[in-house]
């Protein structure tokens, strides 16, 4: 069981490596894809057999010889540092996708003139920004 784990966490240390990496280097966001579902398998299957292990031996990291438990305690370790720097990483790429996002709903207001302008009594003006629906080939 413990040759499973071992083998679980190596390889998510490795695909959630090769993702930030990816990210870094600003590849395309679809060539990704693939990443993030073996990430999301691994993160699955890990659970799933730590679980079951300790259904069916409470204490089977204790009875573990002491390397398996040392080769857990660094791979653990590793996927702690690794996931750190995949977080940073995702939470930049999704900060750059919202300003990107706002970028293109601010120009597209600006471009359909959708403002209203309203007098008040006091002779002042009040512009309001209308919401701007966004089209694909002319359809909404």
């Amino acid at each position: 069981m413990a040759n499973e784990l071992i083998e679980i966490v190596s390889s998510l240390n490795l695909v959630m490596r090769e993702e930030t990496e990816r990210l870094r280097n600003r590849e395309r966001v679809l060539d990704l894809a693939s990443l993030a579902s073996a990430k999301t398998r691994l993160v699955g299957a890990l659970e799933e057999a730590i679980v079951r292990q300790s259904r069916r031996t409470p204490d089977w990291f204790a009875k573990a010889d002491e390397e398996t438990r040392e080769t857990l305690r660094e791979l653990f370790a590793e996927l702690v540092s690794v996931s750190e720097e995949n977080a940073a990483v995702l939470g930049r790429q999704i900060e750059l996708s919202k300003d990107m996002v706002s970028a293109i709903t601010a120009e597209a207001r600006r471009l359909s003139g959708n403002r209203a302008r309203t007098y008040g009594a006091n002779g002042d003006l009040a512009q309001q920004d209308l919401a701007t629906p966004i089209s694909l080939d002319g359809a909404y």
